[in-house]
C-alpha cells in the first residue's frame, strides 16, 4: 500500500501565496497521474490541477494563471503553487493520484490540508 502526505496548507491574506506538497509514502509506486483537489462543505470536490507522469497539466477555469502544478518524479512528490489567492479558494485540499497495474485503475487520496484565505 501507499500513503499520500500532504503539507502547506494555512492560513493567507487575499493575494498571498501558499505552495502544497504531497509525497507518496513509497517511491517504486509509478502513478499514471498526480493531482489536486479542493471541497468546501455542501459542495462536490472539484479537481483543480492535475499533471500526468508525462509532463502534461490540465488546470481548473479558475485557477488557470494563478496556481502551478509540478512533479518530482525521482521523489513521488507533486506540488501546487497557489499565487493571488482570493476567498473564494478557500477549502481543504486532497492530493490525488492514479496508478495503472494489471489493466485496472487504482486511485489513491491523501487526508486533506486546509487552506484558508482571509484577512
Amino acid at each position: 500500500q501507499v500513503q499520500l502526505v500532504e503539507s502547506g496548507g494555512g492560513l493567507v491574506q487575499p493575494g498571498g501565496s501558499l505552495r502544497l506538497s504531497c509525497a507518496a509514502s513509497r517511491s517504486d509506486f509509478a502513478f499514471s497521474s498526480m493531482g489536486w483537489s479542493r471541497q468546501v462543505p455542501g459542495k462536490e470536490r472539484e479537481l483543480v490541477a492535475r499533471v500526468s507522469s508525462g509532463g502534461i497539466t490540465n488546470y481548473a477555469d479558475s485557477v488557470k494563471g494563478r496556481f502551478t502544478i509540478s512533479q518530482d518524479n525521482a521523489k513521488n512528490t507533486v506540488y501546487l503553487q497557489m499565487n493571488s489567492l482570493k476567498p473564494e479558494d478557500t477549502a481543504v485540499y486532497y492530493c490525488n493520484a492514479y496508478r495503472n497495474w494489471a489493466g485496472s485503475i487504482y486511485p489513491y487520496w491523501g487526508q486533506g490540508t486546509q487552506v484558508t484565505v482571509s484577512t
